[in-house]
């Protein structure tokens, strides 16, 4: 373990040398980060069935897709917080969600908001919640530091076109406002944009749900409304792709969609399995700032291992702003990118009341899991999870009725110490190859355990300190009143 000492160190150390230069002042492209909700890569463009999402595959066409991007953690804030300062949430101390909210919190010296270093170079920045007087955005932060001053100019879309270049964020509601909550008498729903509702493509008839769930009215049902909420997503960035052309922005503008962490499923947010840090990842280039190179070309497809974290780094790239040498954010664009990762690496730590700690590490085709919290699994109460997914009560249901087997009875089971998946072979990582004794399994755990054990010493992993008990005590709290529900675990 790492002495907390020598942590403080190594930070203090890395603060030292981040202090990004910036280049002078110019003409440079907008910049528009366009971030869904809780999903993976379940765009048709990757090859989802039962979605339709034409915009975002046209997108695709015309920019570069990434088939290996990863999210640093499988939930939210902890994410959100990583790429918004280009440092990992578990070197910076914003690894628990929902941590520092309400204290006197300040990030190391140095560690500074990726909006905080646009603005010194000249850029506009917004987090865009209205087209005129449609809501298009939700305006979200969820970051794990509060006291870093204003972080945003606006959240208008119309000030945009005369306060250029300009540095645009537009957090769409989906997936999130499309979860059930067995709490509330109906869904919470945000307005659309001159539509109805998500598209109806997925049913309950046609999907069919990963193999890891049981086959049953309410897992299709959960699913199809999962499917639906991307295809709703997609009619959102229509809308936005066509204002700005309209506004005459398009061809000074580079749009990068991504997602800022895996499904909102029930073994997909969360859980550091693949589904749960998998991310979409799409970047489109403008006509007059080019920035993708020949291999980079419309229409491109990459296997490139891409980390979230290096959205800020990139980012700063295509502004002209030189990276801070301490910063752990990498480019992952253009003729001064930086040579490709080997690994992509993700922490889960308190998610609310749930204190579970699980280390990831992902290659282009092995994807390592080490579990520190014995008994840990994917019954593990969370009053979220509980609330959103009417297939954990289910589980429970059949498992205690005997009607539970194969992959479905497995991941009814406490997590192993670790585990190894061929996401290749494997994509819905079921076969759990740790105690393989073929020779490339072995040589894949043996790697990627060296790497992650060297990741996190590198990295200043804080995940091994315990939070003092008064931080926890009221998300255990707000456990205890809603599970206070006569019969909740009964009620699929």
């Amino acid at each position: 373990m790492t002495n907390p000492r020598i942590l403080l160190i190594v930070i203090s150390t890395i603060s030292i040398f981040l202090f990004a230069s910036v280049a002078p002042a110019a003409e440079r492209p907008n910049i528009v980060w366009i971030v869904g909700e809780n999903f993976s890569n379940d765009l048709a463009c990757y090859g989802q069935e039962n979605v339709a999402t034409p915009h975002l595959d046209s997108l695709a066409n015309s920019g570069i897709r990434y088939n290996n991007a990863f999210s640093t953690s499988p939930v939210c804030a902890p994410s959100r917080s990583c790429f918004m300062l280009g440092m990992y949430q578990t070197t910076t101390d914003t690894h628990h969600m929902r941590s520092h909210r309400d204290d006197e919190f300040k990030l190391p010296p140095g560690i500074r908001p990726l909006t905080h270093r646009l603005k010194d170079a000249g850029y506009y920045t917004a987090n865009v919640t209205h087209l005129g007087d449609a809501i298009v955005g939700t305006g979200k932060l969820d970051l794990n530091f509060v006291n870093e001053g204003k972080l945003y100019d606006t959240d208008q879309w119309d000030q945009l076109k005369t306060h250029q270049p300009f540095f645009a964020q537009i957090n769409l509601p989906e997936a999130e406002y499309d979860i059930y909550d067995r709490k509330s008498a109906e869904k919470d729903r945000v307005p659309w944009v001159g539509e109805e509702w998500h598209p109806q493509i997925a049913t309950e008839a046609n999907v069919s749900p990963p193999p890891y769930y049981p086959d049953h009215p309410i897992v299709r049902q959960e699913w199809a409304r999962y499917l639906n909420s991307v295809s709703g997503a997609d009619v959102r960035v229509g809308n936005l792709l066509a204002r700005l052309k309209a506004d005459g922005l398009d061809d000074d503008t580079v749009v990068i969609f991504f997602a800022d962490n895996g499904r909102l499923t029930a073994r997909g947010i969360h859980w550091p399995f693949d589904q749960g840090l998998r991310v979409p990842l799409i970047v489109r280039d403008c006509k007059n700032f080019p920035i993708l190179t020949n291999d980079e070309k419309p229409g491109a497809v990459s296997d490139r291992v891409v980390s979230l974290l290096d959205l800020t780094a990139t980012t700063m790239w295509i502004a002209g702003i030189e990276r801070p040498a301490g910063m752990q954010s990498r480019v992952f664009l253009g003729e001064d990118s930086d040579p490709p990762r080997s690994y992509a690496f993700a922490a889960r730590d308190r998610i609310d009341e749930t204190v579970v700690r699980m280390r990831s590490v992902h290659d282009n085709r092995f994807h390592y899991i080490r579990n520190y919290t014995p008994g840990a699994g994917f019954e593990t109460l969370n009053r979220y999870k509980e609330k959103c997914f009417l297939v954990k009560p289910l589980m429970r249901k059949l498992k205690a009725e005997g009607k539970l087997t194969g992959a479905a009875l497995a991941l009814m089971q406490p997590f192993p110490d670790e585990m190894l998946f061929d996401t290749r072979s494997d994509p819905h990582e079921i076969n759990n190859l740790a105690s393989s004794d073929r020779p490339e399994h072995r040589a894949a755990l043996l790697r990627l355990r060296a790497a992650l054990d060297t990741w996190m010493v590198e990295t200043g992993d804080r995940g091994h300190i315990p939070e003092p008990a008064e931080v926890v005590a009221p998300f255990v709290q707000e456990m205890h009143q809603w599970f206070g529900t006569p019969n909740w675990a009964e009620q699929p």
